[in-house]
Order: C-alpha cells, then sequence, then structure tokens
C-alpha cells in the first residue's frame, strides 16, 4: 500500500548509496583523510605538553587506538542512526554527511561533558586487586584497540553493533586477564560484576522488542490514517482526469458532427461560458448554457469538494508535535545533561510544550502551503522534513553521550600518563572532543556505507515517513527506557523499530537479521578476548 508514496524516494537513495559516496579517496575523502590526519597530528602535539612528555610511545600508541575507535564509532553507530534517512532517500549520503558532522561534533563537544568515569558503567572493581597505574592504562588501550577492531569487522560486514557492548566487553576482557596474573583464575572473575553483565544479556531481547513493538503502533496508524488516505485521494484525483479526458473526446466527437453554423453558435456559447467560469468566484450552474461547462463544473465541483490535504493538515502537525516533544525530552534529559543548566523538571516540560507548539503551527502552514500540489511530493516533503529534524536530534544526543565510549577509557589514559594516579573520574579536553569528533565524521564518510545499507535499505523499504517513525519510536523507547532504568541499547532499539516498519509492509527480512542478533550476542565476548590478547601484547612489550 505504500507504493505510490515513494516515487520520490529510490532515486535519492541511490545517489547517496552510489559507488562515488564513500568509496575510494575522492575529493570529499581526500579532504576528511588530510583532516584526520592534521587534527590527529595537531592533537599529537598538543596532548604531549598536556601530559608533560610522560610515556611518550605510549601515549602516541593510545591516541591511534582511541581515534582508530571514534572513527569506527562513526562507521558503524553513527551510520546506524542515518541509515534510516539515506535509506529512505531524505538525505544523500554527503548530506547526511553534513548534519552529523554539525550535530554529532556540536554534542561532544558542547555537551559531552567536562569529566567522565574512568570505569565505563561499573562493569568492573579494580579495588580487590593491587596494580600499577601503567596496568590500569594498557587494560583501557586493550579495550579501545579491541572495540575498534570488532566494530570495524561488524561494519565492514554490514552488522549494526552495540558500541557500548564493545567497549565493555574490551574492559572485562583486560581486567580479567590482569586479575589472572596478579592473583590467579578465581580472583580474576570475582572483578566483574555478573549482574551488569546479565542486564546487557536481556537488553539484546527486550531492545529490539520495545523498539518494534513502539515502531509498529506508530507507522501502523500513519499508514491507515495519512498513507492509504492519500492513495484514495488520489485515485480519486486520477478518476477526475479521466473524467475530465472523456468529457474534451466526447465533445469533439459531438462537435465535428455539428454543421458550420451550429459550431459557431456553439463556440459563441462556450466563449461567454468560459467568461463566466474565468471571470466570476460565485456562479451558479445553471448560467452556463454549454453541456460541456456544465459537466466539467460538476467534475470541478467535485474535485474541489474532495479533502484530498486533510490528512496532511490534520494529522501530519500533531504527529510532528508530538515528536518535537519527544526530541526535545531527549535532548534536554540526556543529550544536555552534563551542562547542569539548572532547569527544573517544570522548566524542562514547558520547554518541551512550547516546542511541541512552535512544531505544531510551522507543519500546519507548510501543509498549508502544498495544497495544490502533488499528493505523493507534498507527503515525501513533510515526512522529510520531519525525518531530518529527528535525526539531528538523535545526532546531537548521541555525541554528547556515545563518544563517551571512545573518549571515556582515552580520558583516563591521559590523565594517568598527566598525573601518575588513577581516579574514579577524568578530565575531558576539549582538543580531545573535536579530534574524536572528526573521527567520528571520517569514519561514517570511510567505512559506514554497509551499515547505513543494511538499516536503509536491506532490512526492509524506507520512505521518509517509515524512517521517521523508526527514528522517533527509537527516541521514544531509548527516553522510556531511561525513565524506568531498563536494561537497552539505542542500537537495537533502532533495529527493532526498523524491522517494525518491515512488518507494517510485511517486508521484514528475517534472512538478514540472523546473523546481525548473532554479532549482538557475541560482541561482548570477541571484543572481551580481542582485548585479553591486546592486553598481554602490551604489558609484556612495555
Amino acid at each position: 500500500m505504500q507504493a505510490s508514496t515513494t516515487a520520490t524516494g529510490p532515486a535519492s537513495a541511490g545517489e547517496g548509496l552510489g559507488t562515488g559516496d564513500g568509496l575510494g579517496l575522492s575529493r570529499t575523502g581526500m579532504a576528511f583523510a588530510v583532516l584526520l590526519a592534521g587534527v590527529s597530528a595537531w592533537f599529537l602535539v598538543w596532548g604531549l605538553g598536556y601530559t608533560n612528555h610522560s610515556n611518550v610511545t605510549i601515549f602516541v600508541l593510545a591516541t591511534l587506538f582511541g581515534i582508530f575507535m571514534a572513527f569506527n564509532i562513526g562507521g558503524n553507530d553513527v551510520a546506524n542512526s542515518f541509515g534510516t534517512s539515506v535509506g529512505a532517500g531524505t538525505l544523500t549520503i554527503r548530506q547526511a554527511l553534513l548534519v552529523a558532522a554539525v550535530f554529532e561534533v556540536s554534542g561532544a563537544v558542547i555537551a559531552g561533558g567536562e569529566v567522565t568515569d574512568t570505569i565505563r558503567s561499573g562493569i568492573v572493581d579494580l579495588s580487590a586487586v593491587q596494580f600499577e597505574p601503567m596496568q590500569f592504562v594498557y587494560i583501557m588501550m586493550s579495550a579501545l584497540l579491541a572495540a575498534a577492531l570488532w566494530l570495524m569487522f561488524a561494519s565492514r560486514r554490514g552488522w549494526p553493533v552495540s558500541t557500548t557492548h564493545s567497549i565493555i566487553g574490551g574492559i572485562v576482557g583486560s581486567s580479567i586477564t590482569l586479575g589472572y596474573i596478579v592473583s590467579g583464575g578465581s580472583g580474576a572473575f570475582a572483578l566483574v560484576h555478573w549482574d551488569q553483565i546479565g542486564t546487557i544479556a536481556l537488553s539484546w531481547v527486550l531492545s529490539p522488542i520495545l523498539g518494534g513493538l513502539v515502531s509498529y503502533g506508530l507507522f501502523f496508524q500513519i499508514k491507515k490514517h495519512i498513507l492509504q488516505y492519500n492513495e484514495k485521494m488520489n485515485e480519486r484525483i486520477v478518476s477526475f482526469k479521466q473524467e475530465r479526458r472523456k468529457l474534451n473526446e466526447e465533445h469533439k466527437s459531438a462537435f465535428e458532427r455539428l454543421n458550420e453554423l451550429q459550431q459557431i453558435s456553439y463556440t459563441n456559447t462556450m466563449i461567454r461560458d468560459a467568461q463566466i467560469m474565468l471571470g466570476e468566484e460565485e456562479f451558479s450552474k445553471e448560467e452556463l448554457e454549454s453541456d460541456y461547462y456544465r459537466k466539467l463544473h460538476d467534475i470541478r465541483s467535485q474535485r474541489d469538494s474532495l479533502a484530498a490535504y486533510r490528512a496532511l493538515q490534520n494529522w501530519v502537525p500533531v504527529i510532528a508535535a508530538i515528536g518535537a516533544a519527544i526530541i526535545t525530552s531527549m535532548l534536554l534529559f540526556k543529550g544536555l545533561k552534563h551542562m547542569h543548566l539548572g532547569l527544573t523538571t517544570l522548566n524542562n516540560y514547558l520547554i518541551m510544550g512550547m516546542v511541541a507548539a512552535a512544531v505544531w503551527m510551522a507543519t500546519f502552514i507548510f501543509a498549508k502551503t502544498l495544497k495544490g500540489n502533488s499528493l505523493d511530493r507534498s507527503t515525501f516533503l513533510m515526512f522529510s522534513w520531519m525525518q531530518v529534524f529527528t535525526a539531528s536530534g538523535f545526532a546531537f544526543s548521541h555525541g554528547a553521550n556515545d563518544i563517551a565510549n571512545a573518549i571515556g577509557p582515552f580520558a583516563a589514559i591521559i590523565d594517568v600518563l598527566r598525573t601518575g594516579d588513577v581516579g574514579s573520574q577524568a578530565a575531558v579536553p576539549a582538543a580531545a572532543m573535536i579530534t574524536f569528533g572528526v573521527a567520528l565524521i571520517a569514519g561514517l564518510w570511510f567505512i559506514g556505507k554497509e551499515v547505513i545499507r543494511t538499516v536503509g535499505h536491506n532490512l526492509t523499504t524506507m520512505h521518509p515517513a517509515s524512517g521517521f517513525s523508526a527514528e522517533l519510536s527509537a527516541a521514544a523507547v531509548v527516553m522510556m527506557a531511561s525513565a524506568f532504568g531498563l536494561p537497552v541499547s539505542s542500537t537495537h532499539i533502532l533495529i527493532g523499530s526498523v524491522l517494525g516498519i518491515g512488518l507494517v509492509n510485511k517486508q521484514a527480512n528475517w534472512g538478514l537479521m540472523k546473523p546481525i542478533a548473532m554479532a549482538w550476542i557475541i560482541t561482548l565476548p570477541a571484543a572481551a578476548l580481542l582485548s585479553s590478547a591486546a592486553f598481554l601484547v602490551l604489558s609484556n612489550v612495555f
């Protein structure tokens, strides 16, 4: 039932995923390679001074590992976030890159936080063993390298996986290895909070189910009340055009059967009727003399009485307002939480209400301006704008929060190198945020194509309406899970939301979902094993 509303989408989507985008060193690729190399070199010079030239080799390696991790977060997590927008044809890959560059980096730099926990999510307790500060550095370096390698492996196969689970797995693997070296096997496994691992396992099931349920419910209503309604209206509009064409053919045939004097007389009659229809806004059918214009008046009256844009003017502004409120809540409660703005809960809800009201008014006015245009085109445009808004908010919140998967361990490393001691929290230099932000966007450009293709095309066919539904559903579930303290993964939620769209359209690719689900399960142990090996190498070399 969605086919007629996707006419303008595939071409744009194909443009974004063409062989020239994200592959090879095009001009854009060369620019990003030079930018990443330049920013990385600048950070290395700055960082040597920041760490007082302590353990230069370790600092250089740690920086490379950290930038490599941020690069792969961009290629998997950010690509996953923008896959629906590119797949729907709302954004090309270059446009997605621009949006990601502005909002992901802004989220990281503006709202990423000035300090970060040195042990991600309290997953391990190193206080039970005696260790040297440099051993802690090796734990974090191993975790960064292991998580980055796993993410690159997954990205090359188009598997969207959790970067949080990857870095947790890396920290667990290297921590257990350290514990085994220091205190033996029993003490090593006691370092891990296994209840936290249990919540991660729960998220493998809970996240996609919640995302799928909300997405299914939302898109089912959008399809029923907007897309299918528009299809019925399109059919009526086409039927009116056919009636008009049939009337013209019948009139021409009848006119040709008249003699010359009758044709002159009938032509004069039609000229008078045409002047009435074109010159007077209000007139009655009885004022028309010719059968042609009387029938044409009937067709036009039926067409004008058709409420073709009712769904766009009534339903879409309401949905847009709800979406704006949800994205605003994500920004206020998650994206900007590190800025400590001093807003009360009431302040936050009032801001959400104001944004929702402004979006409702703007969307309603936009819908009014589209009246008279193609319904398909109007639907595509409205949901495209809504999807870009949703993706931008999601990107800012993602940059503010998930960049911690790279910046957290790295900040812990350089804090130890600078102070010679291990603290529970570490300062996050703005220079590191900027460098890792650039690496994030470079990763999206160079290796994000396969994940974008998976999320935007291969799991199910996307349209701006369905893409907006998936993104909004994912945002709503993330906020709901945060409020109730449920263990979820935003990556898994978004994939579940995409599958929910596929269920509504009866197009879900369950065959592709099998290796993705398997990748989710093995992410943590795979990263743990890689990290363990990396820790042993670093410990023995240095």
